[in-house]
């Protein structure tokens, strides 16, 4: 009885003090994870306990207050071993309202459960510590504390798969600018650089080591200023401005003319002299100067592929430019610094000549193709309609199939030698550039193409586009007395130019979708998308794309797509002063993103959450990238029993 007297005072001197603007929130949870072997782990449950409070312990008796322990809403893929352990020591004293000897923590307190994986996959583990706080005056009423749990080895096997893919580009990049005609021929010059004058076999190898050092040193340098200078605003406003987008079409064409042979790209004399001249000291001052000339000379051909690896790796976490301008520096420097050591292995490269040509010009075929992507950028942010999806596809389909005829000499270039005859590689390079413009090919007519989705624009600015067969909904709703079931409450504003995969209905204004959830009687997805999201299109195409999940999405919720990166420019009664920042937002892209960090407190692309028509969170947590199906539709399916209940 007296337990839940003081449950009810406690009540009562909450309600007291929110009516006088006191909120007590004298215990803080921070939440971590300990990697004990491949199975075993420690949650570890840590509380700041303020001042002249404490904390009740795990093992309270019976009539005693609300002891502290730990619940877990989901226990799939591990199970709990034992019970949970106090790491710090408890006081023990007596309670005269309750009449017992309780345990009480003050200052802090540190918990920890052990429990066993039972797969070998990534682990969330889901739940709450519910607890009770007392001081000398008063008892808080039961809380819970929410934790979600990625368990160690989780994050680091996610870093480790995403360096392990940016450290295989970035060595197939160095593999790749070997073979172009700046760098190939340099090999034996360079080599031959070591071997003047008389020197001493370790001299030799010594030299060759600093060298090699050098250049991934240079290489890795840069990367390490990209990862100083980046974050994920100054990103996002990289991959859609107009400015850079435009820039980078120009820099992909004009590096493509040159390396078909229209001309040679040079960096300034002056500057190459300069360092050759501190090259001719030797030493190792002059090995140093020698990678840095190597570096500077070959920054024609080098230049489009650190490029665009510096462009792929900055999308990414902290490391990837540091581990991507590593890898391709050491493929890089490994060959020049081998054949320094070991000059006898000269004989064995195969001799300059039109091969070297061969490799620069398909490299001018790739980057003309990829110079069009940047102008889909600009499209999809700005809705010029300069290029639609099927121009897009028409343009690459041209490109490619082209290749494949100069792959296999139907084509010649002014440098280029004759082909006497089809080698092996050649024929199954075109083999898989003329398969690619047949895989397009559907592409023209309406075909997802779902392999480069996320390269193309979306579909739903085809042009020409055979699989809608009549009217889709979205259309018919803005036809005089076309109003088919289960349609929206109203014609979407934006919709002329913005749009929902998969014939999915939508809203692109939040109190719109607030209003019609209010009208239909049904929760809001709110999705926070990009047009340049990489992650968003995946989620697209490998998640929403799933029958079931499109079942939910069209009969289940209003959704509305919050672009973050639409350039569109609102009208000033539109406008908003953010409170976030305090700047004003003038675009659609710029509120809808202030809207996300100011509600939400994220700017992670893509974000999902489940709200009724007040605005109100109905789930724990917000969703974001995740590719597992079934997890999205109990995400789904909770917000929607939520929303019921």
């Amino acid at each position: 009885m007296k337990r839940y007297i003081i449950i009810l005072t406690g009540l009562i001197l909450l309600v007291y003090s929110s009516g006088i603007s006191q909120i007590f929130n004298p215990v803080k949870w921070n939440f971590k994870s300990e990697k004990i072997s491949s199975k075993y782990y420690n949650l570890v449950f840590e509380a700041t306990i303020d001042t002249n409070w404490h904390l009740y312990g795990l093992n309270i008796p019976e009539n005693g207050p609300i002891a502290t322990s730990i619940v877990y809403t989901d226990s799939t893929g591990f199970k709990i071993s034992g019970k949970p352990v106090s790491v710090t020591k408890p006081e023990i004293k007596f309670d005269p309202v309750f009449g017992l000897d309780l345990e009480l923590y003050s200052n802090k307190a540190i918990f920890k459960q052990q429990i066993e994986k039972a797969t070998g996959e990534d682990l969330i583990v889901k739940g709450y510590v519910e607890f009770m706080s007392c001081d000398d005056q008063r008892c808080l009423p039961p809380k819970e504390a929410e934790f979600e749990l990625f368990l160690a080895d989780a994050k680091t096997e996610i870093l480790n798969k995403s360096l392990l893919g940016i450290l295989l580009i970035s060595i197939l990049a160095g593999l790749g600018a070997l073979l172009t005609p700046c760098v190939y021929p340099m090999i034996p010059l360079t080599v031959s650089f070591f071997m003047r004058g008389q020197k001493t076999r370790l001299k030799t190898i010594s030299e060759a080591l600093v060298f090699g050092i050098s250049i991934i040193f240079i290489y890795t340098v840069i990367g390490i200023i990209v990862a100083l200078l980046k974050n994920p605003n100054a990103v996002n406003s990289l991959n859609t401005h107009w400015i850079p987008n435009i820039l980078f079409f120009v820099i992909f064409i004009i590096l493509s003319i040159s390396f078909f042979g229209a001309f040679e790209i040079i960096l300034p004399s002056g500057l190459a002299g300069k360092i050759d001249k501190q090259a001719d000291r030797g030493g190792y001052i002059g090995a140093f100067f020698m990678a840095l000339a190597m570096t500077i000379l070959s920054f024609s051909c080098t230049g489009p592929i650190v490029a665009s690896l510096l462009i792929k790796a900055s999308q990414g976490e902290v490391l990837e430019p540091v581990v991507g301008m590593f890898g391709f520096s050491f493929i890089f420097a490994v060959p020049f610094t081998l054949l320094a050591i070991f000059p006898s292995w000269l004989k064995n490269l195969p001799k300059s000549g039109g091969w070297l040509n061969s490799v620069k010009v398909f490299l001018a075929f790739i980057m003309l193709a990829f110079a069009f992507y940047f102008i889909g950028r600009i499209e999809q942010t700005y809705h010029l309609k300069i290029i639609s999806r099927d121009l897009f596809i028409a343009i690459w389909i041209v490109i490619f199939a082209l290749l494949g005829f100069y792959l296999l000499g139907k084509i010649k270039f002014s440098h280029d030698s004759e082909v006497k005859h089809i080698s092996v590689s050649r024929l199954f390079l075109s083999i898989i550039s003329f398969s690619f413009v047949v895989y397009m090919i559907p592409g023209l007519f309406g075909a997802e193409l779902r392999g480069i989705s996320v390269i193309l624009p979306p579909k739903e600015i085809q042009k020409f586009d055979l699989s809608k067969t009549g009217l889709s909904d979205q259309q018919s709703l803005t036809m005089p007395g076309i109003k088919p079931d289960n349609s929206l409450c109203v014609s979407p504003k934006y919709s002329d130019f913005l749009h929902l995969p998969h014939g999915l209905e939508g809203y692109y204004v939040y109190e719109e979708a607030l209003s019609c959830a209010k009208q239909q009687n049904k929760p809001v997805l709110v999705d926070f998308v990009g047009h340049s999201c990489t992650n968003c299109k995946k989620m697209y195409n490998k998640v929403w794309s799933d029958t079931e999940v499109l079942e939910i999405l069209k009969n289940d919720f209003v959704i509305v797509a919050l672009y973050v990166d639409d350039k569109t420019k609102l009208s000033q009664s539109e406008w908003i002063t953010s409170s976030h920042d305090g700047k004003v937002k003038k675009t659609i892209g710029k509120k809808n993103a202030d809207f996300q960090v100011s509600k939400f407190k994220s700017n992670a692309l893509p974000l999902y959450a489940i709200v009724d028509h007040t605005g109100d969170m109905l789930t724990e947590k917000t969703f974001t990238y995740d590719r597992n199906v079934n997890n999205f539709i109990k995400w789904l399916k909770e917000g929607k029993e939520n929303f019921n209940n």
